[in-house]
């Protein structure tokens, strides 16, 4: 491989100075964020690796079994409780945490009706957070009881309740499908970007929402697409980062640019 071509080949690519993110709209749980000018068809490939890495790579919190007094399977009911157990699972799967500390983390609820079971009444100590407390569980009537463990652990993507070995869990508890991606949605859109005289460069806007357990701007700036690359490939960019030591990589301006601007 002859090094000495790659300086060349990377000389007068546009860059943008960074991802900026609109102050005026940031919040806990939303973000607008802007890079521009990029090459050509640029836009469309970082914002769907962005997006793909955004979803999929970021670890969070969910619950992954739970164990309700009174139910051996997900298909039982609870006396004088209105909704039945797969509802009631479907309702904690939308509860979202924050934890402070390695998990597993085991909490639990306890309440007594009648009354409406909310993720506030979930009992937790100091190391960890229930993002979502009005987040609604079950209803209780008068003589309606629920209580229940929740074990809660740390992973990344989405893992269905079939890949737990039930065998390998004790008499009732039952695995649940778990989303742990802090993560909940992200769109982008690619427009065309001026330069100088030339209108053919991607201007790239994406919106991210989460759960409220990572800031919007930190999600983006660990997805880094160039950082997810290099950690998945690892000693096949050896000598990529062997070229880069010692070489200046300051970007020169692209002729037709400084020519059409002048």
């Amino acid at each position: 491989m002859d090094l000495n071509l790659a300086p060349k080949n990377w000389r007068g690519l546009i860059r943008p100075r960074g991802l900026e993110v609109d102050r005026e709209t940031l919040s806990e749980t939303y973000g607008r964020f802007f890079a521009k000018p990029l090459e050509r068809g640029f836009g469309v490939t970082i914002g769907n690796s962005l997006r793909r890495i955004l979803l999929s790579s970021l670890q969070g919190v969910a619950i992954t079994t739970i164990k309700i007094d009174g139910v051996m399977h997900e298909f039982s009911s609870l006396p004088d409780v209105q909704e039945d157990v797969t509802d009631i699972i479907l309702n904690l799967k939308e509860v979202r945490f924050k934890m402070y500390a390695d998990g597993p983390k085991t909490v639990t609820i306890d309440k007594k009706g009648p009354g409406a079971v909310t993720a506030a009444d979930i009992q937790v100590d100091d190391s960890v957070e229930v993002l979502n407390p009005t987040q609604h569980i079950a209803t209780l009537g008068k003589e309606g009881r629920f209580k229940a463990e929740l074990k809660l652990e740390f992973g990344k993507g989405y893992v269905s309740a079939e890949s737990v070995r039930r065998e390998d869990l004790a008499a009732g508890v039952i695995p649940l499908d778990s989303f742990f991606s802090p993560v909940r949605k992200v769109n982008y859109t690619v427009s065309h970007a001026r330069v100088g005289q030339r209108t053919d460069y991607d201007n790239l806007e994406m919106e991210v929402q989460t759960d409220g357990s990572v800031r919007p701007e930190d999600a983006v700036a660990f997805a880094d697409p160039s950082r997810s690359l290099e950690d998945h490939v690892g000693g096949d960019f050896a000598v990529v980062a062997d070229f880069n030591a010692g070489t200046d990589h300051t970007p020169r301006p692209d002729p037709d640019v400084v020519a059409n601007a002048g």
